[in-house]
């Protein structure tokens, strides 16, 4: 088995670097453009954050958030507190964060093995202004479909996230980070989980920000490299006619659902990068919730550009990247249904209401790298206060049905 997937990879190489040597205008085109979209957009819009993330985790914050969050995570998705920093990262920062951060803390044990495939599965999300402003806005010109793309995009999240608690559940499950007395309020307990961590780090300020840094222009650096790649390989399979063979069989599975035919060409392309494929979609001639479920399944599959980064991010553990794709269908799955629901009963008179963190009704707001780090850290700060108020109720709740046992 493994020596006829070697030579099916070889032959994809050699079909791909003579296709470059054949048409290298098109491939020269192919890869400016995505050196465009990351260096413009993808590297100064997330730098920040991938610095940011690294430096609270040497800080003890993420272990500060691991024992406040401890009571809203273990029941509902079955990881420990510290799951919640790489659902806030994910969401607000977008592909692939989740990863990385997943990645990280198996590295640092703070997860096992298990919880790291539970937590990478349905943390790796689009961001919201990637769904509000390039594809509800840019693509559709239509804002109001914003909040159904995310809606749906989140809740399927949520879903798959609740489904994901039940996998492996009887494994061991990773220890509570806090061993302090459990007299203490869940607040001490976490600043004091934080100190800890700090002296276990032991690094001074500037080599932490330094290699925080570092780590993070490798780790982007990489990300552009698979962004320029599949830049290529999908221009190249697109002028080669290889899509044109997969489009037949697509069509035949579209028409039995009542779709349209012209689906087929957005969902191939979007079956290797997400943005190609939501244009592709915004431009068929089709009734507009077709549109947006297709689009919302496209969105949450995340394309093979993106699960090439998780591949290349979690190479150094032991996390099963087959799970995350399997979970990444499911999601994609989910992500289309909710669409549908939400879109199905009025379809003529859509008037939702338009985002609280997108506030540019430009064309296409992605180009501002600003305006994409302000609006993911709002988004970020708010996802870690509700996520805190939910696990503090959560935490006051459990104390309350303890204190009635007793009695």
């Amino acid at each position: 088995m493994k020596r006829i997937y070697t030579i099916c990879l070889s032959l994809i190489s050699v079909f791909i670097t003579v296709s470059i040597v054949i048409y290298p205008e098109i491939a020269f085109n192919a890869a400016l453009k995505g050196l465009d979209i990351w260096f413009n957009i993808v590297f100064p819009a997330l730098l920040p954050f991938f610095i940011g993330s690294q430096l609270l985790m040497g800080l003890g914050i993420v272990h500060f958030m691991g024992v406040l969050l401890e009571p809203f995570m273990r029941p509902f998705f079955n990881v420990p507190g510290t799951g919640s920093f790489v659902i806030a990262m994910g969401l607000a920062s977008g592909y692939p964060a989740g990863a990385m951060m997943t990645a990280k803390l198996r590295e640092q044990n703070l997860i096992n093995k298990t919880e790291a495939e539970r937590l990478i599965s349905f943390t790796n999300t689009a961001d919201p202004l990637f769904m509000f402003g390039a594809v509800a806005v840019g693509m559709f010109h239509n804002q109001s479909l914003g909040t159904v793309i995310t809606a749906s995009h989140y809740i399927s999240c949520l879903i798959l996230g609740l489904l994901l608690r039940f996998y492996k559940m009887n494994d061991k499950s990773s220890p509570p980070l806090s061993t302090t007395s459990q007299s203490k309020s869940i607040v001490v307990k976490a600043v004091n989980e934080l100190f800890e961590a700090r002296k276990k780090d032991g690094r001074a300020l500037g080599q932490l920000l330094g290699d925080c840094i570092w780590e993070s222009v490798n780790t982007l650096l990489l990300i552009g490299g698979f962004i320029i790649l599949f830049s290529v390989i999908t221009n190249i399979l697109t002028v080669t006619g290889f899509f044109d063979l997969l489009i037949k069989p697509l069509q035949i599975i579209l028409a039995l659902f009542g779709y349209e035919e012209a689906f087929a060409s957005a969902i191939i392309s979007g079956t290797f990068e997400i943005t190609m494929g939501s244009n592709l979609t915004s431009e068929v001639a089709a009734p507009l919730y077709q549109k947006v479920v297709i689009v919302s399944a496209i969105i949450a599959w995340s394309g093979l550009s993106v699960h090439a980064q998780v591949a290349s991010l979690i190479s150094k553990t032991d996390i099963n990247l087959y799970i995350y794709l399997i979970a990444r269908i499911i999601h994609a799955a989910l992500a289309a249904v909710v669409s549908y629901f939400m879109m199905k009963p009025d379809i003529k008179n859509i008037s939702y209401l338009a985002p609280v963190f997108v506030t540019s009704t430009s064309s296409d707001p992605l180009i501002n790298w600003l305006f994409v780090f302000k609006s993911s850290l709002k988004f970020f700060c708010f996802t870690i206060l509700c996520l805190s108020a939910i696990s503090l109720v959560c935490n006051i709740i459990k104390k309350l049905f303890k204190t009635n046992q007793i009695q």
